[in-house]
């Protein structure tokens, strides 16, 4: 479902390798941001963001491989996303462009920006899985929970799957659940990306302004407040905002202070 004031975006798809990317975009004459989902969600689950963002920002939002309108994953298929990405940011001929990811699409967004730091003018990492890189053996076990997880999606309704979200996060704000509900029917059992890289690493070889926005552990967090003051040590373009009353889905969880930090970020670099 698309939101009143997401009627105008524009919906496209761009080839990557192996297969094709589904987005869509506000458009305007603002310096484009690109906005990298987490597992499980798509594109549209950051309307919310992006409609306030928009005034400003030319922005796009990707459907990640096996997610909503985007190419399908075949098992045993490997899914990159930071290939992904990166060649979505060329086909789309963007340069310097503003990175925002959260979870395994901040992952992505870090990866990307290491990669190619002379392509990304700014990042913004919300709450990325700082755990070490998976086992074979832990792999193949997180592989099967998931394609459990899917399975459970799938034999819902989306009005089912939007109750189930309200009783579990009732602190979201109401329009963030159409598109979240929607999302969930709309995943691959075997859209679970590669991180093969420790993240120190990625974040090592930043070259950009970034934000790093985490919550708080004790709700659920993947970003502790050491880990976070390991990664501005690591790298002196990194400062971290810890954002309260918030754990993985931090803009969700306390929607007004995430823009006014993302907001002040974006206007200083």
């Amino acid at each position: 479902m698309v939101s009143a004031g997401s009627a105008d975006w524009t919906p496209g798809g761009i080839a990557v390798s192996g297969g094709r990317l589904a987005y869509h975009r506000t458009g305007g004459g603002g310096p484009p941001l690109v906005l990298s989902h987490g597992l499980t969600d798509n594109g549209l689950c950051w309307t919310r963001l992006a409609e306030a963002l928009a005034p400003d920002f030319d922005i796009i939002m990707l459907d990640a491989r096996g997610h909503g309108a985007s190419s399908r994953v075949r098992p045993g298929e490997a899914v990159d996303p930071v290939c992904d990405l990166a060649e979505a940011v060329e086909a789309l001929g963007l340069t310097r462009v503003l990175v925002m990811g959260h979870s395994v699409g901040a992952r992505a967004s870090a990866g990307f920006a290491a990669a190619f730091p002379d392509r990304v003018r700014a990042l913004v990492l919300e709450d990325p899985p700082l755990v070490p890189p998976m086992t074979p053996e832990a792999r193949t076990r997180r592989l099967q929970t998931f394609r459990e997880q899917v399975a459970r999606f799938r034999s819902m309704t989306e009005a089912e799957l939007r109750d189930v979200g309200m009783r579990q996060s009732p602190s979201w704000d109401p329009a963030e659940f159409p598109a979240w509900a929607a999302s969930k029917r709309r995943v691959d059992a075997e859209a679970l990306p590669l991180l093969n890289s420790a993240w120190q690493e990625d974040f090592r070889r930043i070259r950009s302004p970034t934000l790093l926005i985490h919550g708080e552990a004790e709700r659920g967090s993947m970003v502790a407040t050491e880990q976070a003051r390991e990664a501005c040590e690591l790298n002196p373009e990194i400062k971290s905002v810890r954002i309260p009353g918030a754990g993985h889905n931090v803009r969700r969880e306390n929607f007004a202070e995430v823009l006014t930090a993302v907001r002040s970020f974006l206007a200083e670099v």
